[in-house]
This record gives C-alpha cells, sequence and structure tokens, in this order.
C-alpha cells in the first residue's frame, strides 16, 4: 500500500520562502507522475504543480507560477514544492498525489491521482 507523508508546513510572512517535502512510502517500480494541490478554508481543492516521473518535465498553475518550483528525489522517494516569494492568499492545507502507474504525463486533474497524502499547512501573514 502507497503512502505519501507531508511535512515542512508552517507560518511564514510575507515574502519568504519555504519548502515541502512529501515521502513515498510503499512504492515499487519506475517513479510515477506526482502533483501538489492545495485548499484554502471554504474552497476546493485546486492544482499547484505537476511533475513526471524521471523529473524532467514540470506543470505549474498559473497563480503559482515563477514562485512556486516543483522537484523530486528519486533516490530518496521524496517529492518537493519550494514556494518562494510567499502571499497571504497561498495560506492552505498542502497535498501531494501519486499516480498509481502513470510516469510520463503532467496531470493537473485530481481524479487522475490514485494515492494522496494527509496534507500539511501552509499560513502566511501580511
Amino acid at each position: 500500500q502507497v503512502q505519501l507523508v507531508e511535512s515542512g508546513g508552517r507560518l511564514r510572512q510575507t515574502g519568504d520562502s519555504l519548502r515541502l517535502s512529501c515521502l513515498i512510502v510503499g512504492h515499487t517500480g519506475s517513479p510515477v507522475s506526482m502533483g501538489w494541490y492545495r485548499q484554502a478554508p471554504g474552497k476546493d481543492r485546486v492544482f499547484v504543480a505537476a511533475i513526471n516521473g524521471v523529473g524532467n518535465d514540470t506543470a505549474y498553475a498559473a497563480a503559482v507560477k515563477g514562485r512556486f518550483i516543483i522537484s523530486r528525489d528519486n533516490a530518496k522517494n521524496t517529492l518537493y514544492l519550494q514556494m518562494n516569494s510567499l502571499k497571504p492568499e497561498d495560506t492552505a492545507i498542502y497535498f501531494c498525489a501519486a499516480s498509481h502507474d502513470y510516469s510520463h504525463g503532467l496531470y493537473s486533474t485530481p481524479g487522475l491521482y490514485d494515492y494522496w497524502g494527509q496534507g500539511t499547512q501552509v499560513t502566511v501573514s501580511s
């Protein structure tokens, strides 16, 4: 059974940086496509960024493009989200997600992911 464990969320001020991590536990086989989502209070979960299995292709939501960087270290079974120039509107619970066996594509649709982490809270104060 694959499990995703996020960490790194905390309180930051506007303009600060923060790096989130997502440890993939129990996955065997080739690295799969993964993504980050976020859910603000009272709002739907929305796409943030995606990366393919090899880690050489990425995609971002318009709201974070140029500020956030998704990356992965497959030797450590870990996905990252480097968040720079944080804004109060970045405040949300951040979730990582993984496909069961897709490795080449970039996916923004939540339904294409099979596994989800429990989320980590990021709060940005003004």
